[in-house]
């Protein structure tokens, strides 16, 4: 984590001094949006990681192997790609609760099978997406993406198993 967050650090700073010698106050009106940004998603980021510390806590370990780990096989596979369907929210609620589960135990391919769940159904979208797009196209959507998550399980769960 120490590099990608010397990265951000630096192309922060060099944004910023772009911005201050440019002379016409963009490194201020950047930082107000910097922080209106920081206020409406802080909340929901301590929520996130406090959600994806108590999984790593509260659940038994031998609970989650036998459920998600390496050993459930295409049963944990299909649990994260139901599961990752009905998450609800953007990558701030999503990716500290992946990053707990693996922390506890939970397979790469059940992981990358709740990841590409939560992108590809996102069930908590449906309503939107029906409101903007119609019946057909999000039934042809939902058809054409629907066994994605589990093959990308699974191919991640192989590839994960033959590196070892």
């Amino acid at each position: 984590m120490l590099i990608p967050t010397i990265i951000m650090g630096l192309l922060a700073i060099i944004l910023f001094l772009i911005g201050y010698y440019k002379g016409e106050g963009q490194h201020i009106s950047g930082m107000k949006s910097a922080l209106s940004m920081i206020v409406q998603i802080l909340p929901l980021l301590v929520f996130a990681f406090i959600i994806a510390g108590m999984v790593q806590i509260l659940l038994p370990k031998e609970l989650l192997s036998k459920w998600i780990g390496t050993e459930s096989g295409l049963r944990g596979i299909f649990i994260g790609t139901v599961a990752g369907g009905f998450v609800h929210g953007g990558p701030f609620v999503s990716l500290p609760i992946a990053a707990g589960l693996l922390r506890s135990g939970a397979s790469v391919g059940t992981l990358v099978a709740f990841l590409t769940g939560w992108s590809l159904w996102a069930v908590s979208r449906l309503p939107m997406e029906v409101g903007i797009l119609g019946w057909k196209f999000t039934l042809i959507r939902i058809a054409s993406t629907f066994f994605f998550p589990p093959i990308a399980g699974l191919i991640a769960q192989t590839l994960f198993a033959s590196a070892k």
